[in-house]
C-alpha cells in the first residue's frame, strides 16, 4: 500500500511538473509569436486538464493576438466554468469590453478577477494590468497604478518593469520606458523582450546603426528568437527610407530579415498578414500578390486577404482583378475595419478602368474615383501627399480637368508636403483648361486662390506671380486689373532680386518680356511717363530688337 501510495503521489507530481513545463512553453511561444504551436499545446493541455480556467485564459488572448474576438469571448466564457483558477477568464472578457469601448463593463469583469487573485499570485494581477495596455482602447494611466502596486510589495518583480515600460512607452514616455526596461533586464537577463524593447526605442530615435547593433546582440544570443528579425526589418526600412542613397540595399536587407522572421514563427495565417503588410511599406507588390494568393487558399473569406489582392494587383497593373477583390473586400469587412488606405486604393482603382484606349477618361467612372479618395484624404489626411504624382502624370498628359478634381483632393491636407506643388498644379490646370466661350468665370477665381496660396507659403516662387497675373487678366474686372499689374510687378522684382543669371533661363526670359511689356503699357496708358519709360528700357535690356518698346518710348 505505502509502495502504491508513494507512486500515486510520483506520479501526480511529475503530472504537475511536466504541465508547469508545458504552460512555460506556451508562454515563450507566445512571447516569441508562435502562436499557432501556442494554440496547438494549449488545446491539448486543455483536453487533459479541462478544470484548469488559466488554460482557457491564455487560448482566448492567442485568439485575441489573432483578432479572432468571437472565438476569444467563447473560450473564456468556457473558462469561466473551470473550477481551478476559472475567476481569470474575466479579464479576458474584460479585454473584449474595453475594445468596445464598455469602460465600465471591463472594470468589473477585472475587480471580480481581483478580488480571487491571491497576494502572492502577483503575475496574475499583472494580467490585469497588461489588459490595459494591450487593448485596442488602452488606459496606461491604470495599468501603470496596478504595476506600481505590485512592484511597492515585489520590486525585483522583472515582467512587473517589462509592463511598466511598455505602458510608459506606448504613453509616449521614451525615457522612463528606457529605465523600466533596463530594470527588467537587470532583474533577469532571460527577459528577451524587454532588451529588445530598449533597442527599440533607440531605433526610435532614429538612431539606426546603434538599434541595428543591439539588435545583433540579441540575435547571437537568441538567434531562434522570431520578433527581433521583424524589429532588424523595420529599423533597416526606416533606414533605407531617410537615406534614399542606400535604399535599395537597406530595404533588401529589411525584407530578408522579414523573411528570417516567417520562418521563425509558425507561417500562421496571422503572420503572413503580418508579413503582407510589411511588404505594402517595402512596396514589393510583386511578393504582396504571391503571398495574398498564398493566404487566399487558406482562408478564402478573410476580407483583409483581398485587401492585399486589391493592392498588389493595382500596383502591378491588373486592374480588373484590383476592381474584383476590392469591390468584394468592400462587402465582406466590417465597416469598422476599413482604412483610408482601401478608400485610396478603390479611388486609384476605379479612376485607371476609367480609362480609354484613346488615353481620356470616362468621366463618369473617374468621379467615382474622385469620391472615394476624398473618403480616403477624410480619413488619414497624409494620404493627399501621395496624389501630387499621379495628379502630374495627368497634367503632364494634358488631361487638364481630370488633374483638377486630382489636385482639389491633394489641397484638402494644408499640412501635405505637397501642399504649395498642389496648389501651383491646380491652379496651371484650371488656368490652361479654361475655354473663354464655355468655361465659367468661377474657375478662374478658383486658380486665383490656388496661386495665392502658393504666394502666401512661398512668396518668391516667381511663377505662381505669373500665371495669377495671366488668370486676373482673363477675368478682366477693375480689381482684377489691379491685382495683374501688382503680380507681374511682383514678378519682375523676384527676378531682379535673384539676379541676371535666372533672368537668363529661357522661361524666365520670356515671362519677364511679357511682365515689363505689360507694366510699361499700363504706365504708357495711363499718363505715368517715367514709370512706363523705366519698365520699356528695361524690356530692351532683356529683349533689345523689342519693336514695341521702342516705338513706345519714342512716342513718349
Amino acid at each position: 500500500m505505502k509502495k502504491k501510495l508513494g507512486l500515486s503521489i510520483l506520479f501526480v507530481t511529475l503530472s504537475s511538473l511536466g504541465f508547469a513545463q508545458d504552460l512555460t512553453q506556451v508562454k515563450k511561444d507566445i512571447e516569441a509569436e508562435r502562436y499557432d504551436s501556442a494554440k496547438k499545446t494549449l488545446k491539448s493541455l486543455i483536453k487533459t486538464n479541462p478544470d484548469n480556467g488559466k488554460l482557457y485564459y491564455y487560448l482566448g488572448d492567442v485568439y485575441l493576438a489573432h483578432k479572432e474576438s468571437d472565438s476569444a469571448q467563447a473560450i473564456f466564457n468556457k473558462g469561466l466554468l473551470a473550477k481551478e483558477k476559472g475567476f481569470l477568464n474575466n479579464i479576458g472578457l474584460g479585454i473584449l469590453d474595453l475594445d468596445a469601448k464598455k469602460n465600465a463593463d471591463a472594470a468589473v469583469k477585472f475587480d471580480k478577477a481581483s478580488k480571487e487573485i491571491k497576494k502572492k499570485d502577483v503575475d496574475e494581477t499583472l494580467l490585469i494590468a497588461k489588459a490595459y495596455i494591450q487593448s485596442e482602447n488602452p488606459n496606461y494611466k491604470l495599468a501603470i497604478e496596478i504595476i506600481n502596486k505590485v512592484l511597492a510589495t515585489k520590486v525585483d518583480n522583472a515582467q512587473a518593469h517589462l509592463l511598466l515600460g511598455d505602458a510608459q512607452f506606448a504613453s509616449g514616455n521614451s525615457n522612463e520606458a528606457y529605465s523600466s526596461y533596463r530594470n527588467a533586464y537587470d532583474y533577469d537577463n532571460s527577459v528577451i523582450l524587454a532588451k529588445m524593447n530598449i533597442a527599440k526605442i533607440t531605433k526610435n530615435a532614429k538612431a539606426f546603426n546603434q538599434a541595428v547593433k543591439s539588435f545583433d546582440e540579441i540575435v547571437k544570443t537568441n538567434p531562434n528568437f522570431g520578433p527581433v528579425y521583424r524589429e532588424l526589418a523595420e529599423t533597416y526600412y526606416f533606414w533605407a527610407n531617410s537615406e534614399q542613397d542606400k535604399y535599395q540595399d537597406y530595404i533588401t536587407k529589411a525584407l530578408n530579415y522579414y523573411e528570417k522572421y516567417m520562418s521563425l514563427t509558425d507561417y500562421s495565417l496571422d503572420s503572413r498578414m503580418r508579413h503582407a503588410d510589411f511588404l505594402i511599406l517595402a512596396k514589393d507588390y510583386k511578393a504582396l500578390e504571391k503571398e495574398a494568393s498564398e493566404m487566399k487558399k487558406l482562408d478564402n473569406i478573410n476580407p483583409r486577404i483581398l485587401r492585399y489582392l486589391g493592392y498588389a494587383a493595382y500596383e502591378n497593373g491588373n486592374f480588373a482583378e484590383s476592381s474584383k477583390a476590392l469591390t468584394e473586400f468592400f462587402v465582406k469587412v466590417d465597416p469598422k475595419r476599413i482604412i483610408a488606405r482601401d478608400y485610396l486604393y478603390l479611388g486609384l482603382t476605379k479612376m485607371a478602368e476609367a480609362k480609354k484606349a484613346d488615353g481620356t477618361y470616362d468621366e463618369k467612372i473617374f468621379n467615382e474615383g474622385v469620391v472615394e479618395l476624398n473618403k480616403a484624404v477624410e480619413k488619414e489626411p497624409s494620404i493627399a501627399g501621395e496624389l501630387n504624382p499621379i495628379g502630374r502624370k495627368m497634367f503632364n498628359d494634358k488631361l487638364y480637368k481630370n488633374a483638377t478634381k486630382l489636385f482639389e483632393v491633394a489641397i484638402k491636407n494644408p499640412k501635405s508636403k505637397n501642399y504649395t506643388l498642389d496648389n501651383f498644379y491646380l491652379g496651371y490646370a484650371l488656368y490652361l483648361d479654361y475655354e473663354v466661350k464655355t468655361s465659367p468665370k468661377e474657375q478662374l477665381t478658383q486658380a486665383d486662390l490656388a496661386f495665392s496660396k502658393v504666394i502666401e507659403v512661398s512668396p518668391t516662387t516667381q511663377d505662381a506671380h505669373l500665371y495669377r497675373a495671366r488668370v486676373n487678366d482673363l477675368i478682366n474686372t477693375p480689381e482684377a486689373k489691379n491685382l495683374t499689374l501688382t503680380s507681374y510687378e511682383q514678378y519682375i522684382k523676384i527676378l531682379d532680386d535673384k539676379g541676371d543669371a535666372e533672368k537668363a533661363k529661357p522661361a524666365s526670359k520670356r515671362g519677364l518680356i511679357e511682365a515689363l511689356t505689360h507694366v510699361g503699357a499700363h504706365y504708357a496708358n495711363t499718363g505715368q511717363k517715367d514709370k512706363a519709360v523705366e519698365n520699356l528700357k528695361k524690356l530692351l535690356v532683356v529683349d533689345p530688337t523689342n519693336k514695341y518698346a521702342s516705338d513706345t518710348l519714342k512716342a513718349l
